[in-house]
């Protein structure tokens, strides 16, 4: 397994984040991932960079969001603040003692917390966009995750491994080839001016016009699989049902409708966690309005495991944020809240671009 957490700690630093010598990278995670950490951690040395490592313990966040007061909540420490403005590098390991640890913390405080960090990821996101920081999300396989997948620790990593190409003896020519292959697909979607969706309980129309498509592959998240965009932001009309469990910290929400007019959403539902959607969408001004657009593309990732890293890029799904756009996309909605909802789309579902039909049953038509 050594060898494995190498390879995987070369790729974040090498390919995902492309780190350079002097280069200041903050490493975030939990103790969980301890092999992977090291591993990264010797990587960011070896570049002749400057590795700083934040480690979070199991019940931190509980604790933090039973306890805190409201001036808590809306409180975000200078150190904090310093990190986002000076560091060049993030790389943030996902290791989970428990994904449902904040499942019975009220929605408000989830919400008034998320409000208060806004700024610090629309720092991030802005500085992402002017080149001047790169960023990484990527997980190592805890019980948790197995759990929440439904799956044994065993078949989980093999899962993990094969959707990031760990399993090739050289996993970053395989993004790198994703990636040629998936610019052509972003640069057709650039001609968009207008999306239809189509489905179960779903005709949605929304313009991209004049947003950039971005194409995912291995930058940000890994692993990744997705061509996005942030649609404009009065433009969604219409109707979307959500057949995919959609997770955010922690709650689940599942059945979810929306209905949109001039962009926000005028109506949902769910047939679960209903309350929480509620709350979500109502958080502050922009968590009722669209994000992004995006369509899975990774073929080695087709079972919903609970975790929005890997779900999100499902081949043959679409997904939709509610919340803060990305401005490297050209999107102008701020938000406390960034939401991927996810759609299957293999079955009686269709997506036009400007009434020409272009995806059918979770794959592209273009040749």
């Amino acid at each position: 397994m050594n060898n494995l957490w190498q390879k995987y700690a070369k790729v974040l630093v090498e390919y995902s984040t492309d780190v350079k010598k002097d280069d200041l990278v903050i490493i975030s995670s939990e103790i969980q991932a301890k092999p992977l950490i090291l591993a990264v951690y010797k990587e960011v040395l070896k570049k002749g960079a400057h590795p700083s490592l934040k480690l979070g313990m199991e019940g931190q966040k509980e604790i933090y969001f039973k306890t805190a007061t409201d001036e808590q909540l809306s409180f975000i420490d200078p150190f904090t603040e310093l990190e986002y403005e000076k560091a060049d590098k993030f790389i943030v390991i996902g290791a989970p003692y428990n994904t449902k640890n904040l499942a019975k913390i009220m929605p408000e405080r989830l919400a008034k917390r998320s409000a208060a960090t806004e700024k610090l990821s629309s720092k991030m996101l802005q500085r992402a966009a002017e080149g001047s920081l790169s960023w990484v999300i990527c997980d190592f396989p805890t019980n948790a995750l197995a759990q929440e997948a439904k799956m044994s620790i065993f078949d989980y990593e093999e899962f993990l491994l094969k959707a990031c190409y760990l399993h090739l003896d050289d996993p970053v020519a395989k993004w790198r080839e994703i990636g040629q292959n998936q610019q052509k697909l972003a640069d057709r979607l650039n001609h968009t001016k207008k999306l239809r969706i189509t489905g179960e309980k779903t005709d949605l129309t929304l313009s991209t016009e004049a947003r950039k498509w971005i194409n995912c592959c291995g930058g940000n998240n890994f692993p990744d699989g997705e061509v996005f965009t942030s649609p404009v932001e009065d433009s969604a009309e219409g109707e979307i049902y959500f057949d995919f469990p959609a997770i955010y910290r922690g709650n689940e929400s599942r059945g979810i409708y929306l209905k949109f007019e001039k962009g926000k959403v005028v109506c949902a539902t769910a047939e679960k966690g209903e309350e929480f959607l509620l709350k979500m969408i109502g958080m502050d001004e922009g968590s009722g309005f669209l994000g992004e657009v995006a369509f899975g593309t990774n073929e080695m990732i087709q079972e919903v495991t609970g975790n929005i890293l890997f779900d999100e890029k499902i081949g043959g799904s679409i997904h939709l944020a509610l919340g803060s756009s990305y401005p490297e996309t050209g999107g102008k909605n701020k938000s406390g809240l960034h939401w991927d909802i996810i759609k299957n789309m293999k079955e009686n579902s269709r997506v036009y671009a400007d009434d020409k039909l272009i995806y059918e049953n979770g794959k592209f038509l273009y040749q």
